[in-house]
């Protein structure tokens, strides 16, 4: 596969675990083990200032920042409970039944994970970052953050004794700067002083009208300990492509948090916006976050979706059947806006479909020809729109249920299977309403997630429908 190899320092740091773990605290690049060695490593590198930061159900960056030596203090952090109830335009929905505010908006507190402490490269001063977990006000889990309803589904991997592996693939779109939201966006000019076309998938020569700006995502990563493995052009005009190297599902959501913030900041530095919206542009593909999931025994790393004689597992294809039953209705987690829905459109470079099959790329569960030691499914719905955290949960969740209740998958799909029905939600309201109705969710994800997350889609949707698009003005101003 053609891409963009950087030097060799640009991914010598190895993955997050290696760095917190392997390397002396002062020397690490990201994460410390403990509050000692974090002030050791703030003072070694001046930091001035700490960012605190949780994602919210969007997966936008949320918290406070604070002088270092209030950091290192013991400094209790909150956060209003509301900040978890608000829609993406920071409206407020209105209760129904399932969403409700908590009376008081009482506090929820910041709990620093040390692990995830590096610096922010892109600051002028001397600033650091860390991913707290969200905890309440006498330290009990809250159950509907992003961070813990993953975590809660790792437990139950961890409960059989088992650990997934992942590995995100995140598409994105440059832009040229776009201060009037009315105005459609174009791709930004590159190097060569045009504004660069389609038809660049694999093309070195696309990545290269930007090699000062990938440069920087790649310093920027560096310096954060976070490791890129590859990087490609994609299909549309500036849709470039990240894939990270397999992990921990709840590290690989962290990098993505922060991979996502890295790459906006880079393309700022360039006067140019980099983007995650699902379907940013019309007539040209959407952005994805293909997610490749294994399962391996947490005691002797074997991967249990292969036999000893390396044929496939009975548990693989029950992983495989239960993506196929209950992603469809987990969707609003995988393509969580409106937006997200003009990207699941047929003979647009994505599966409408819950089928599945052997390096089958128009199907949503594509199985990659591998050795059995790598045996994995390609969850290609998600959109890069997604909040990683919530996506790995419902993709996990999803497989999971599939291997407790033995469900069987359909035969392979050795033909093109995006022709036909859809067999997805057709829009956010309908996601919405499957991911309620699905009582297996409760178990997995929560009653009081759901709740909430519905409402802040439903309310999201309302905000919606009160702006009038140009196709209305277009076709029903003078004709209807």
């Amino acid at each position: 596969m053609p891409s963009k190899k950087k030097p060799a320092t640009a991914r010598a740091s190895g993955s997050v675990l290696k760095a917190a773990t392997a390397q002396p605290p002062l020397t690490s690049l990201r994460g410390v083990a403990n509050w000692r060695d974090a002030a050791a490593w703030l003072k070694a590198r001046g930091i001035e200032d700490v960012e605190c930061i949780t994602p919210d159900l969007a997966g936008v960056p949320r918290g406070k920042m604070m002088p270092t030596s209030k950091f290192t203090s013991n400094t209790s952090l909150a956060l209003p409970s509301a900040l978890y109830r608000h829609t993406i335009s920071g409206d407020y929905p209105d209760e129904t039944a399932n969403f409700r505010y908590e009376p008081r908006d009482s506090d929820l507190k910041l709990v620093p994970d040390l692990s995830t402490l590096s610096v922010v490269p892109w600051e002028s001063d001397p600033t650091a970052q860390v991913i707290c977990d969200v905890v309440g006000t006498t330290g009990e889990q809250v159950p509907y953050t992003p961070r813990n309803v993953l975590k809660n589904v790792m437990r139950l991997y961890q409960d059989k004794g088992w650990k997934p592996v992942v590995a995100p693939e995140i598409e994105f779109y440059l832009v040229a700067i776009n201060e009037d939201p009315d105005y459609p966006l174009h791709p930004p000019k590159g190097r060569s002083g045009r504004s660069i076309v389609g038809g660049q998938g694999y093309s070195i020569a696309g990545i290269n009208e930007f090699d000062e700006l990938i440069d920087d995502i790649y310093h920027f990563s560096e310096k954060q300990g976070l490791e890129i493995d590859t990087l490609i052009h994609e299909e549309g005009p500036a849709q470039l492509e990240i894939n990270l190297r397999h992990g921990d599902p709840v590290q690989l959501a962290d990098q993505v948090f922060l991979f996502k913030r890295t790459i906006r900041e880079a393309a700022l530095k360039h006067g140019i916006y980099a983007t995650f919206m699902a379907k940013p542009m019309q007539g040209q593909p959407g952005s994805a976050m293909h997610i490749h999931q294994s399962v391996v025994d947490a005691k002797t790393g074997k991967n249990i979706f292969s036999n000893e004689d390396g044929t496939p597992s009975r548990t693989f294809f029950h992983f495989i059947g239960g993506m196929q039953k209950y992603v469809p209705s987990s969707l609003v987690m995988l393509a969580p806006y409106v937006n997200s829905y003009r990207r699941l459109t047929p003979d647009m470079a994505c599966p409408v479909n819950n089928a599945w099959g052997y390096d089958n790329r128009t199907t949503a569960f594509r199985v990659p020809i591998s050795e059995p030691a790598a045996r994995r499914v390609e969850n290609r719905l998600p959109s890069s729109d997604a909040n990683p955290y919530l996506a790995l949960a419902a993709s996990l969740a999803c497989g999971w249920l599939g291997i407790m209740k033995e469900i069987e998958p359909t035969e392979p799909t050795y033909d093109t299977a995006n022709e036909g029905s859809i067999d997805l939600p057709r829009g956010l309201l309908e996601a919405v309403a499957l991911l309620e109705d699905e009582p297996a969710f409760e178990d997995v994800f929560g009653k009081e997630f759901i709740g909430l997350y519905a409402g802040v889609k439903r309310g999201e949707f309302e905000t919606f429908m009160q702006v009038i698009s140009p196709w209305e003005r277009e076709f029903l101003l003078l004709n209807v």
